[in-house]
């Protein structure tokens, strides 16, 4: 039962907290209108510009957005325990990073859907839209690289996963094509979209695993063409095709597809939370320790790198970009605000819950470990082409499944001295796909097609947020371009730099091909958190000027401008320093000192910005539309 209490007792805290503090900062501090000018029909193009349904806008928002960040970021801080990962994502959630979300989907549409780094420029000082820019544009690299990595590493350890990741993008094409030019409603080809894609999930478990290594020459895996690398190249040219297309072509109904997909499993997920909890196949307290009394030595300490650790589940300045980059440009009423903004990161920390569950109850109901079976049906040594994958249960000394706390320990505390140098983003990622596949168990579904299911729910996650990041990091090297006077302001130049520097990263920056982006993946947390501090920097100026206020902004603004920066400081003195870790010395020192720079610059201009409006862009169009409520 403590698993089910636990699960549906967050969710509830969080629907609450969506119906009072939620309410509250939309119509109280924000005082958003049904009649207010929108730049998705003021500036409408159908390119960028497209006014769009509240459900459909919602689903590309949370799906660009809930990337592997709120899996793999929980997925690693259950490492402490379970509790400070919890009471972080549902306090975080709904204090500071739905607040952070909403300010900067509300201020960017008032502002003709100018990303938060242009808008930083009036708000505080020219020179804060250079460096706030310039924070962007290495944070989006970042995400880039490892995002892209993060995909390329689930296709290469789950083939089977493979099929319908990529079926969704011609399916998406197509809904595009249908509704836009001819008006069409969404509801028929949003079930056929539905049925197709689980129907590939179906085919690549049980007939089309997709696995590059079959055609891939011997002893390719630890060269340059190796599986992960090419599959990082096949991604970032989808993500190429996916930044200049037109939004309602390829992005936006990709975007609507897959949130259909993911509501699927995520339901499906919680009806096996609910099963194996009243049956008693899960139990949170029996699986890992609320907080862990095992701590290994070589683990960075609890505060503040909880924070960083979990990043997007409880607040993530990438979704500052999303609000400002894309959906601004979406939002058809400015009220749908409170439901885009506020309520996706609501939503994101209650699949945030479902991870910590999934990597503590759900392994606690067997470790498992992945095998070959042959045409014949007997077990194969290894996986060829003659043979299927499948997956089984552990078994312990005794011969019995391994589960409880011995099995969590097969993912936390495995190898010599099972500590913290021991964990990989492989790892953690398999821990809430094998863990999530134990709670479908409990309602019928096969073990084998659980995991296909949960491979899938996180490679679509990580690939409409890398799409999006894509568009948003043109978007930004466009108008690093126009203030700098360089000529990116064309959308294939800009679009060739982003995915060619993510790219270079992601593949090259590492050890070894194809290992870039687990490299920077320290820097992830603390740079996202960072980029969250400056964006609602922004916002408290934004309040600040028109007299309104600011606590509810000004704390969490200082709290993610701290924190961060005490992490990331103390990587660099105890670690990457002493280690000789030149690319994330050097990532590390630059965003602070931009950091630092912009807050320098924000405090100069603090006392004289009180009351005094911000320099005003035109007005906007008011063309006569009927409000739209839906």
């Amino acid at each position: 039962m403590s698993t089910l209490l636990i699960c549906f007792g967050s969710l509830a805290v969080l629907i609450i907290a969506y119906f009072t503090y939620g309410r509250w900062l939309s119509m109280k501090l924000f005082e958003l209108s049904l009649d207010a000018p929108v730049p998705s029909r003021a500036l409408r193009d159908d390119h960028d510009f497209v006014p769009t349904p509240k459900s459909v806008i919602f689903g590309h928002h949370f799906t660009s957005i809930a990337g592997t960040g709120p899996i793999v970021g929980p997925a690693i801080a259950v490492f402490w325990g379970w509790l400070p990962a919890l009471l972080w994502v549902v306090i975080g959630a709904i204090l500071i990073g739905g607040v952070h979300d909403m300010a900067a989907l509300i201020i960017s549409i008032r502002n003709r859907g100018q990303t938060i780094g242009e808008i930083a420029g009036r708000m505080i000082s020219p020179r804060s839209k250079l460096l706030f820019l310039s924070v962007l544009a290495l944070a989006l690299w970042i995400v880039l690289a490892i995002f892209g990595l993060v995909i390329a590493n689930i296709f290469a350890l789950y083939p089977e996963s493979v099929l319908s990741v990529w079926m969704a993008m011609p399916v998406a094409i197509a809904i595009g094509w249908w509704t836009h030019r001819g008006g069409h409603s969404l509801t028929i080809p949003s079930i056929l979209s539905l049925l197709t894609l689980y129907g590939a999930v179906l085919v690549g478990v049980y007939y089309l695993p997709i696995d590059l290594n079959h055609w891939l020459p011997t002893g390719s895996a630890a060269g340059l063409w190796n599986p992960v690398v090419i599959w990082t190249i096949l991604l970032l040219a989808y993500c190429f095709a996916a930044s200049v297309l037109p939004v309602w072509l390829l992005l936006q109904p990709r975007d609507l597809v897959n949130s259909q997909q993911l509501y699927v499993a995520l339901a499906l997920l919680a009806v096996g939370v609910l099963v194996a909890s009243l049956t008693g196949q899960a139990d949170l307290w029996e699986a890992a320790e609320p907080i862990s009394s095992t701590i290994p030595a070589d683990a960075p300490p609890i505060l503040p790198f909880l924070f960083v650790t979990i990043a997007c589940g409880a607040c993530s300045g990438f979704h500052c970009l999303v609000s400002s980059g894309t959906s601004s440009k979406q939002v058809a009423c400015e009220r749908d605000a409170q439901a885009v903004g506020y309520g996706a990161m609501l939503l994101e920390s209650a699949l945030a819950v479902i991870v910590i569950l999934a990597c503590t109850a759900g392994v606690g109901m067997g470790a498992l470990q992945k095998t070959s079976v042959s045409a014949s049906g007997t077990l194969a040594a290894s996986t060829n082409s003659a043979s299927t994958i499948d997956y089984q249960w552990m078994a312990g000394s005794d011969g019995q499944p391994l589960k409880g706390r011995a099995a969590w320990r097969t993912y936390y505390r495995s190898g010599e001295d099972g500590g913290w140098s021991k964990q990989n983003l492989q790892k953690n990622l398999a821990a809430f796909i094998e863990g999530g596949a134990n709670f479908l168990t409990s309602i019928g579904v096969p073990l084998k097609l659980g995991v296909g299911i949960m491979a899938v729910l996180v490679a679509s996650f990580a690939a409409t947020t890398l799409d999006t990041a894509t568009r948003l990091q043109r978007y930004v090297i466009q108008e690093l371009g126009d203030s700098l006077h360089l000529p990116t302001k064309n959308k294939y130049v800009a679009t060739s730099l982003a995915v060619g520097v993510g790219g270079a990263i992601a593949i090259f920056a590492g050890d070894k091909p194809g290992a870039g982006g687990l490299m920077l993946w320290p820097l992830f947390g603390a740079t996202n958190q960072l980029l969250a501090g400056l964006a609602m920097m922004v916002a408290t100026f934004y309040l600040w000027r028109r007299n309104k206020t600011i606590a509810f902004l000004a704390i969490p603004t200082l709290l993610m401008m701290m924190v961060p920066g005490w992490a990331m400081t103390y990587d660099l003195v105890n670690n990457w320093i002493p280690q000789g870790k030149i690319v994330l010395s050097t990532f590390g020192i630059g965003i602070l000192v931009l950091q630092a720079w912009m807050f320098v610059e924000a405090a100069l201009v603090w006392r004289r910005a009180h009351g005094v409006l911000e320099p005003q862009l035109e007005p906007l169009p008011s063309p006569i539309i009927k409000p739209l409520i839906s």
